[in-house]
């Protein structure tokens, strides 16, 4: 893997003080299907920092960490490195489960981060992140996304070219299911063709396709935006067709979506949030259906362009017109069943 610039945008604190809102809705139960934690010299973001968000009044009951290289081990063998990571994550649940930072269960499930090519190595690295995680762990996720362009940069590892392609990676996907674990992929829209064939390839494996399928508004596609969302719909309805793949809507406050929200004078609101997601919003909806879409977060990558707040007020007014059912679904019960949660004050 290649280890790039951070490409993500700062988080301005005081400018995203500059727009307040009330929380609409607020006794709707949220799972945050994906967000991330790290101390890096970007900033850090930990408990204390994700605990004032979660707590900042929209009902957060529980919330999914996924993979982002934080506090892999210093020492021992490459392999067991991402061990850590998941120990790390584990230590911050336990934090939460405490009920010292709020009544929020954050990091109850996690996604970690084992190399998938590993072969017949890969057994004992995915035993040992179950065993630190106790009994935690949901998923994996890899580095994927991948685009021949320097303008188009998500993430501070760049994968190799074509990794999904390859015989060792579909076979590390494979031995996810003997472990009851998911893979979670965040990929362009140019790689969901590969994705596809992956998916097609491990059909006993839940494919969790991350921030709507990646329809880039970067570089060559900056301009492009009816030729993208025309290519974007056409693979998102080969994939949808599969039972085993799940959609999370969110992480489009990213640079790679093209927003330019971020270089305004004032955060943007919930509405203007709305109004931009809606066409992604109804189309993934529309293709995979509410039981098999989840909202998330991506924070604090987003929180460089909109504040926890505003976020889930932007998700509430796109499922405004929706039943309550349809609204349990995208806010919790799809997560929940994806990560294998149990609800706060769900018997089931």
């Amino acid at each position: 893997m290649q280890i790039v610039h951070a490409p993500h945008l700062p988080i301005r604190e005081d400018w995203l003080a500059l727009r307040e809102e009330p929380v609409l809705e607020p006794e709707l139960p949220i799972v945050d299907a994906h967000h991330h934690l790290w101390d890096r010299q970007t900033g850090r973001y930990l408990a204390e920092e994700f605990g004032k968000d979660v707590g900042g009044g929209h009902r957060i009951v529980s919330t999914v960490y996924v993979q982002c290289r934080s506090m892999l081990r210093q020492d021992g063998p490459e392999a067991m490195k991402p061990v850590g990571e998941v120990e790390f994550a584990n230590g911050i649940a336990a934090m939460f489960a405490s009920g010292a930072y709020g009544p929020a269960r954050c990091c109850e499930a996690i996604v970690g981060g084992a190399d998938l090519t590993l072969g017949k190595k890969l057994d004992a690295v995915l035993d040992a992140m179950v065993q630190v995680s106790a009994g935690r762990l949901r998923g994996i996720r890899n580095p994927l996304a991948w685009h021949e362009s320097p303008d188009v940069v998500s993430s501070p590892v760049a994968p190799p070219r074509d990794l999904m392609r390859s015989d060792a990676f579909r076979q590390g996907v494979r031995t996810l299911a003997r472990h009851g674990l998911t893979l979670d992929a965040w990929v362009y829209h140019t790689q969901l063709d590969e994705l596809y064939e992956l998916a097609m390839h491990a059909p006993d494996v839940t494919i969790v396709i991350d921030h709507f399928g990646g329809p880039l508004g970067v570089g060559p596609y900056a301009n492009e935006g009816a030729q993208v969302r025309g290519s974007w719909r056409r693979s998102l309805e080969r994939l949808a067709s599969l039972p085993n793949t799940r959609m999370k809507l969110g992480g489009a406050g990213m640079k790679v979506f093209g927003s330019e929200f971020a270089a305004a004078a004032l955060p943007p609101s919930s509405e203007d949030l709305a109004a931009a997601w809606r066409p992604c919003f109804e189309t993934c909806v529309e293709l995979f259906g509410v039981t098999r879409c989840m909202f998330e977060s991506n924070f604090p990558v987003d929180k460089g362009m909109f504040s926890y707040g505003v976020l889930w007020n932007a998700f509430k007014r796109l499922a405004s017109a929706m039943s309550a059912d349809e609204k349990a679904s995208l806010f919790s019960d799809t997560a929940a069943s994806t990560y294998r949660l149990q609800i706060q004050g769900d018997t089931a």
